[in-house]
């Protein structure tokens, strides 16, 4: 506007201003818009509030005192989006965070360092996190949307954020914790077969949040009872956590207790576990888009693997589906063949099993369950010269990202359905039934023969773009990622 001031004119306004900044000594030069691009509210952006000189005149630099070096790094990143080719061989990550917190461009930095989308055929071992003592991993938790991970060593858990940098280490009261979930960004809750109760940890601060225990005014025996599962993983903050207890004489149930004042509601599936078709469930996984929890328990021993699933409605404390292994629902031709592991795909509405006997893996369709639901998949383009999956004794079966990781003596596989047309994106749900019976599947190993020989694979979780495991025996928590390339592959 003509007349208007021109000392109110800030760089801001002029995104192919030039701008001169003096790091630790060394000067750069670059524009508005690059700085700018590390965000609104990032300190770099806020040196372009200021006054503009005249136009006439060369920008006087900007002294800032940090390490020119780094600063050269993020600088490259706010131009490309990419970081470097050199950059994590000269710096670590800790030290890029640091600087990129301190310039306010963490959002550019993390962005970069994430990993592509995790497609299993093209996962690759990138890390091992171990903790610094007791590190045999007892039970891991994910953070779903960023790639974290929680891992429970002895009783001990140590937190690992999106960069896989070690953020702290808090010690429990408990001897080893066998069953561990996120509630919320930094509470876990914990449990213990050796020791009674459901308890909840500040991780980032270190400390006890509280307790809660299973009772029966009218039943002295439902006392110390220990948890077997825990399902607390993709809720929001006003759902419930569940979890399973079992008593020292075997009795069991399901407690949904509120996660803001640590209070128990009523029993869910109350048994007497005498039998393997009524032990304490083992997994167990909130469907929170049906609004059912999924309780599965399998027992092994000298005549081979027994259990069930069932799908309870917690609102009236009612089973709304179940399947016993063996039992009468089973196809004869499979009878004895029961299931080793079993998981639910929230996504796509399915459970999966891994039976024990032949290792075959199969779905059931959620949207239309019944007596015997289980469609056994076969794989349309099977490798040449593959190796055998083997048996599916001991194996470990995880859904993730529309994709089922098993992890078995011979190895990890995955298993993802194959879309008929690439590029189509997400299926409609009635092709999605199609593609579950017409068993549009395919498999490969993840691993190499040699990752398998390192020891078999006792638990997955899947959290961001990675996929986390550990091994029996085997100190620390494997890291897999897809590769850059990964993306040419299809999936649904």
């Amino acid at each position: 506007m003509e007349g208007r001031d021109s000392s109110h004119v800030t760089l801001a306004s002029q995104p192919n201003a030039r701008v001169v900044l003096d790091v630790g000594g060394k000067l750069f030069e670059t524009t508005v818009a690059t700085l700018q691009s590390g965000g609104p509210d990032s300190l770099l952006a806020a040196l372009c509030l200021r006054a503009n000189p005249d136009s006439d005149e060369e920008p006087s630099p900007v002294f800032i005192d940090r390490d020119s070096e780094i600063f050269s790094t993020l600088l490259s990143l706010l131009r490309s989006g990419r970081l470097p080719s050199s950059a994590l061989s000269r710096f670590s990550k800790q030290d890029l965070l640091e600087e990129a917190l301190y310039y306010g461009v963490e959002a550019r930095l993390r962005s970069a360092l994430s990993p592509p989308p995790l497609v299993g055929f093209d996962a690759t071992l990138v890390a091992t996190l171990r903790p610094a003592s007791d590190a045999f991993p007892t039970a891991l938790s994910a953070g779903l949307e960023d790639g974290s991970i929680w891992v429970a060593h002895g009783g001990q858990i140590s937190a690992y954020d999106w960069s896989l940098a070690h953020t702290g280490t808090v010690r429990t009261h408990l001897d080893q914790i066998t069953a561990l979930q996120r509630v919320w960004p930094e509470v876990a809750a914990a449990g213990s077969l050796d020791s009674p109760g459901l308890h909840f940890y500040d991780v980032s601060g270190g400390r006890h949040v509280g307790s809660v225990h299973w009772s029966d005014p009218g039943d002295h025996r439902v006392s110390k009872a220990r948890v077997t599962a825990i399902a607390a993983g993709w809720s929001g903050p006003d759902d419930p956590v569940y979890a399973a207890f079992e008593c020292r004489h075997r009795e069991n149930c399901i407690l949904a207790v509120d996660p803001a004042t640590l209070r128990a509601g009523a029993a869910i599936g109350r048994q007497s576990g005498s039998a393997a078709k009524a032990a304490a469930p083992g997994r167990l996984v909130h469907v929170r888009e049906r609004g059912l929890v999924f309780a599965a328990a399998v027992s092994s021993g000298a005549f081979g693997y027994a259990g069930y699933m069932r799908l309870w409605d917690p609102r009236s404390g009612e089973a709304v589906w179940e399947t016993n292994e063996p039992g009468a629902g089973s196809s004869s031709r499979r009878f004895g063949d029961s299931f080793a592991d079993a998981d639910v795909d929230r996504e796509g509405s399915a459970i999966y099993k891994v039976c024990w006997r032949s290792g075959d893996v199969a779905v059931a369709d959620m949207r239309r369950l019944g007596e015997d639901p289980w469609v056994y998949l076969e794989e349309r383009s099977a490798a040449a010269g593959m190796r055998s999956a083997g048996e599916g004794a001991d194996s470990v079966l995880h859904c993730y990202k529309n994709q089922v990781f098993v992890g078995r003596e011979a190895g990890l596989e995955v298993w993802s359905q194959i879309m008929d047309k690439e590029g189509e994106g997400r299926r409609s749900e009635r092709e999605t039934e199609a593609a579950v019976c017409e068993n549009a599947f395919r498999r490969i190993f993840v691993d190499k023969e040699e990752d398998a020989r390192r020891g078999l694979i006792k638990a997955m979780e899947g959290g961001g773009d990675r996929l986390f495991l550990s091994r029996e025996g085997v100190e620390g928590v494997e890291v897999w990622e897809s590769s850059d390339l990964s993306g040419a592959i299809s999936l649904l």
